[in-house]
């Protein structure tokens, strides 16, 4: 600015005529220093805008904080409340699978009745569809008579203050789901292995079942690999044996050299079942798989030994395919291995897509979970990326029923993604940590509104899984 001073100041002196080329210079000095100015002051605005414009991360807290995974900024569940006639859940009927979006994020092609029987097959009436009611009884285990609960879903055991949470029970639109009965699960399981494979919400599943049994009979902690990602637990009296199997893509994963890459992106082989699961399968006389979180990570992909395209994957000249291809290719491999193998002749479970329920940010900057009340059926739609992935979920879980029962086997869907996007006071929130706020209350602290307190809403899963279990025996 100096420089740009004693110009004027010169020009001033000598007068307009006496150095014209000399008061063009200056002129066209002032103009740059103008104009440099004015591109500093748009840094800021740019360096805003970059930050919420990039896609938003997945939270997992088995994984370090990575900006490497992502997902849609807009593609997450609309809290805003409308009115009932905006809204209608997705139908679960056999028609309305591979069906489109409607402008009311429904899907177009259902029969609009709410009695589907998609998710049971049988024609029993459908669990999903119903709400949430007051159940004052509270829930049938604690963190002190369960041992099998993890430290960051333990929310009793961290101090969360607020237990409105443990007083709700679903009640379907046109049956009885009766309370969980831990002794008829166990004789309907008698000699039997169930082993869910999948992520960590898969485990934390497993984890509430076995609490759930725990009343009955304290199982045996017969395998932990140290992580807790394969683990076995046996209940003697009844031979049964609850098993998880981690396997979040349910295909192979490698950290190899490609070129183009850096050795610490993932990278999955989309045609390559994953081993960790497919090598035990025979021993299961029940599967549940689970996922889907993790396909929202930065991720190459590869079939044949060749990359095919990625998710995010920016400085690269791959494809941008997107996790929404990636999930459905390894989805679709999974259920081959399933109607495939000639080893596996047990009964299969899918759960469908668990929302999250951040709000005001991502997992890594603020997000939070701070509702203490479920929603209402009219406060909320099932849209973004919650949908999307439930409608992969249905289109692939319907051609793989389909050749499964060629071969005799069945497959059941418990869709759970509805009843669970409508408990956002659900999840461990702050309270992931011990007395999070018990130096400082207003301390800033990591919140997790992806995975679930024990006891809590995720109980209900299990209730599903044993009316399906009672229908098969009948």
């Amino acid at each position: 600015m100096k420089a740009h001073q004693h110009n004027c100041s010169n020009g001033g002196t000598k007068g307009i005529g006496a150095q014209p080329h000399g008061d063009w210079s200056a002129f066209l000095l002032q103009r740059r220093y103008l104009f440099i100015w004015f591109v500093i002051a748009l840094i800021p605005f740019a360096v805003v805008r970059a930050y919420f414009w990039h896609d938003q991360a997945v939270y997992e807290p088995d994984t370090p904080v990575d900006d490497s995974s992502h997902q849609t900024a807009n593609n997450r569940s609309n809290p805003a409340p409308i009115s009932l006639e905006q809204y209608t859940k997705p139908n679960n009927s056999v028609n309305s699978i591979g069906g489109t979006l409607n402008k009311h994020n429904s899907i177009e092609g259902t029969n609009g009745d709410h009695n589907s029987t998609f998710s049971s097959g049988d024609g029993e009436c459908d669990l999903s569809n119903g709400k949430w009611i007051p159940d004052p009884s509270g829930p049938f285990y604690t963190n002190e008579t369960c041992r099998a609960i993890q430290e960051h879903q333990n929310c009793m055991k961290h101090g969360r203050p607020d237990t409105d949470y443990l007083h709700w029970r679903w009640r379907p639109d046109s049956c009885e789901l009766p309370q969980f009965n831990a002794a008829g699960f166990l004789n309907l399981v008698r000699g039997k292995i169930l082993a869910f494979i999948g992520d960590s919400i898969g485990r934390n599943h497993m984890q509430s079942l076995v609490c759930l049994l725990s009343q009955v009979e304290d199982p045996r902690d017969i395998y932990n690999d140290g992580t807790d990602k394969f683990r076995r637990w046996y209940f003697p009296s009844y031979n049964f044996t609850l098993a998880v199997l981690w396997s979040p893509f349910f295909v192979k994963e490698t950290t190899k050299e490609i070129e183009g890459t850096t050795r610490d992106q993932l990278k999955l082989h989309l045609d390559v079942a994953d081993d960790r699961w497919t090598s035990e399968l025979h021993e299961f006389d029940i599967v549940l798989i689970s996922g889907g979180q993790w396909f929202l990570k930065s991720s190459i992909y590869l079939e044949k030994d060749e990359v095919v395209g990625c998710h995010y994957c920016p400085g690269t000249n791959y494809t941008q395919l997107g996790f929404y291809f990636a999930y459905r290719k390894a989805l679709r491999l999974a259920f081959k291995v399933l109607t495939s193998s000639p080893e596996y002749k047990g009964l299969t479970f899918l759960r469908t897509f668990t929302p999250d329920h951040f709000e005001n940010g991502r997992w890594d900057n603020g997000g939070s979970c701070e509702r203490t009340l479920p929603y209402k059926n009219n406060e909320i739609t099932m849209d973004g990326i919650n949908i999307e992935m439930y409608k992969i979920q249905s289109e692939e879980f319907k051609k793989a029923a389909k050749e499964g029962a060629a071969r005799g086997l069945k497959f059941k869907l418990l869709d759970t993604t509805w009843l669970s996007l409508l408990r956002p006071d659900g999840h461990p929130g702050p309270y992931r940590y011990s007395y999070p706020f018990a130096k400082d209350k207003n301390a800033k602290v990591q919140n997790d509104c992806l995975h679930w307190c024990l006891p809590g809403p995720i109980d209900t899963w299990s209730e599903f899984l044993l009316e399906f279990l009672k229908r098969e025996s009948e």
